[in-house]
């Protein structure tokens, strides 16, 4: 389940012949003897297989309930500091510099999110005489702050978005900034990232709310609830630049990243390089990014983010002073290993290529695999047990930077992200095909995940002819995400494998040993007539058999379909008409329910004999249950307010409660103008999907 990262950064460089380097871990180059990684899962995987080619020993730290999590396997040594809660445990400073003092580390490599970007965390680091990898505490205090790094910006000469440089006091000062700045503005967090204590507001009453929940959501994810605001760039592209810059004064840009498809202001595919980005504009997007880096005497891998025009004007957004999660893309279109360049950096060494040296050889796609439920707000947390697992690594040209295996959990405690499923290759269209084929063979069961709507993103045409923005998502489902939406033949494809599996299945249910259980049964069966129900629809399908292949009559139409039929894989690789496509059977019983997924959608079919198609119709109707006077918690977390009580008159649209899952806040709202009846939650609790919270007369 590991990819060999050494094995990854040769396949990367020879997919182009023009690839000028490729990594070389230089055993003769002294550096660390032993790192202790201050993170958990891809991200101290991803760490932990540099540092082993380096041949540097590896120190993990965890949380209890994380104690046989892949990370921990990984390292040569491991520290339990503190119980699950983050606060407690990789957010405790004291347990993590006991770690580094009981295993002798001399140096701390923290990853992405937790105490990557804290400057407190560095200074005690230093005054233990612990090498910090990734920048100095001034870089970390400077860019860290929204407000500071926007003066050191603007007097690095770099565009900066035109808003308000101060610390906004209260929903009436923000109400007064805005209009001075005019709507559409930006409310976000000073300290914050990730798309956390962020809101867009177009008029008065939305700056109030956002004014709220972003400072509520700040001082949640970042114990900081300062608050800035901007002007909103309507249609912007998000588009950031990875420096990398040495303790000597040498700073290189390594290209960009094109990162708008976003939820909720945050990232969900990215590719390398941009298809909008034209030779002038990179190297001045590069060369700024490089200014600021020098501005700060920045010495790490960091990553200077811009949102970009319809004009290919671009200002500075902010910069992350830490390893991206998007970092592999970077690595696929460089051949540089980034994590080994932050080790070499922090133990002194120069940089060892030049701006002239740095390529963009082929291109890389990312697409964050997370345990979520796309149907909803284009992806809410699901927790639970990966019950079963395969990473499509069988496939070339794919890398997956993931921290579970088969039976790990995804807890409530955690970011909810299973891997990152990056693709490369020579174009544009050959990473996004192999995308395709890396989503189809990604086998995930136990936990929803948003397979289904990274699928749909990448063969959508605004995405294939690069026509995206960050409103992309919003734009192009406008009603929420819904599915893979079947086309004529699209559903024919369906049906034909509905039916072929149905028979193969019974096929098999009647063999032993690979012998017909009864010796004197008659020839065996070559034709059938089926009934398929799908989405509603009732259609009688005509199958006959010929060795492995099978010939469906569809409404007077002919699919052969034809595959090994091995029931017992999760993969399902079958040949229609010609046309080779892999699905996933999730789940089929004996009363013909067949769970199909095909082009990254669950499909719910049912199979059924023809003289079981017509005693079907005397089985009752389960009544759906009516939820418009009910609210049940749409994901797990936990309750932060309840805004109603039994006996109160609510509006349709109005706040009832706010659950905060994943550090993210949402408000649940009545969905009509009713009594409360009952209130089922009160803050504080935790709840899980489907919960019911409120109830309403």
């Amino acid at each position: 389940y590991l990819i060999d990262h050494a094995a990854f950064r040769s396949r990367c460089c020879i997919i182009v012949s023009r690839a000028q380097y490729s990594t070389v871990y230089d055993h003769n180059e002294k550096t660390f003897d032993k790192i202790l990684i201050a993170n958990r899962g891809e991200i101290a995987c991803r760490v932990m297989k540099t540092c082993k080619k380096m041949g540097i020993k590896t120190v993990a730290v965890h949380s209890d309930v994380d104690a046989n999590a892949v990370h921990v396997k990984m390292a040569d040594e491991a520290v339990c500091v503190g119980p699950a809660p983050t606060s407690k445990s990789y957010l405790n400073m004291d347990a993590i510099m006991n770690a580094i003092r009981q295993t002798g580390a001399q140096a701390v490599h923290p990853g992405y999110g937790f105490l990557s970007e804290n400057k407190e965390f560095a200074k005690r680091l230093a005054a233990e005489g612990v090498s910090f990898i990734g920048p100095d505490t001034h870089a970390i205090q400077a860019m860290g702050d929204k407000i500071e790094s926007k003066l050191i910006a603007k007097a690095a000469k770099v565009n900066t978005i035109p808003g308000f440089d101060g610390v906004v006091k209260d929903a009436d000062e923000a109400v007064r900034i805005a209009n001075e700045i005019g709507y559409p503005v930006m409310i976000k967090a000073s300290a914050g990232g990730g798309g956390k204590g962020m809101r867009i507001a177009w008029n008065d009453e939305e700056t109030r709310e956002g004014f709220r929940f972003s400072s509520q959501e700040a001082a949640s994810s970042f114990g900081d609830d300062r608050l800035l605001i901007e002007k909103f760039i309507d249609n912007p592209r998000h588009i950031e630049i990875q420096v990398l810059a040495d303790k000597h004064g040498n700073a290189l840009w390594l290209n960009e990243r094109e990162c708008s498809i976003q939820r909720r202001n945050q990232k969900v595919v990215e590719e390398a390089p941009s298809t909008f980005l034209d030779p002038e504009t990179r190297r001045a997007m590069g060369e700024q990014a490089v200014s600021l880096a020098k501005a700060v005497n920045y010495s790490s891998a960091g990553t200077v983010e811009f949102l970009v025009d319809s004009r290919k004007n671009f200002y500075f957004l902010e910069m992350n002073t830490r390893l991206q999660v998007e970092h592999p893309i970077t690595e696929c279109i460089t051949g540089l290993d980034l994590v080994q360049q932050m080790i070499r950096i922090a133990k002194g060494f120069p940089l060892q290529h030049t701006q002239a040296e740095i390529p963009i050889n082929g291109w890389a796609i990312e697409s964050r695999v997370y345990a979520e439920d796309p149907y909803k707000s284009f992806g809410l947390p699901s927790i639970g047990r990966l019950s079963q697992y395969q990473e499509p690594l069988n496939l070339h040209n794919v890398r997956v930077d993931s921290g579970i295996e088969e039976g790990s959990d995804i807890s409530i405690y955690y970011d909810p992200m299973i891997s990152k499923l990056v693709t490369y290759g020579a174009t544009r269209a050959e990473a996004l095909k192999k995308m395709e084929d890396a989503l189809d063979n990604y086998v995930i069961r136990g936990v929803t995940h948003n397979i289904p709507l990274l699928r749909e993103i990448i063969v959508h045409p605004r995405f294939i002819s690069g026509d995206i923005s960050t409103k992309f998502l919003p734009e192009v489902y406008p009603e929420g995400f819904k599915g893979h939406q079947l086309t004529a033949t699209g559903r024919k494809e369906l049906l034909a494998t509905a039916a072929s599996l149905f028979v193969a299945a019974q096929l098999r249910a009647q063999k032993f040993l690979g012998d017909l259980r009864v010796s004197n049964t008659q020839q065996e069966r070559r034709s059938w007539e089926l009934c398929v129900e799908l989405e509603k629809g009732v259609h009688m399908l005509g199958v006959s058999r010929s060795g492995a292949t099978y010939t469906v009559e569809i409404d007077g139409d002919k699919l052969e379909v034809s595959s090994d039929w091995n029931l017992a894989s999760p993969l399902l690789t079958v040949t229609l008409n010609g046309i080779h496509r892999t699905l996933q059977c999730l789940s089929r019983n004996a009363a013909g329910e067949i769970s199909l997924q095909y082009l990254g959608t669950t499909f719910k079919l049912r199979v059924l004999s023809k003289l079981a198609a017509a005693l079907s119709v005397h089985m009752p109707e389960k009544v759906p249950e009516d939820t418009s006077s009910i609210l049940r918690s749409p994901m797990p977390g936990t309750v932060v307010a309840v805004s109603v009580k039994a006996g109160d008159t609510v509006a349709e649209g109005q706040e009832i409660c706010v659950i905060e899952a994943m550090k993210m806040q949402n408000s649940m709202t009545a969905a009509k103008t009713a009594k409360v009846r009952s209130v089922h939650c009160k803050p504080g609790e935790t709840v899980g999907e489907g919960d019911l919270l409120v109830e309403l007369e």
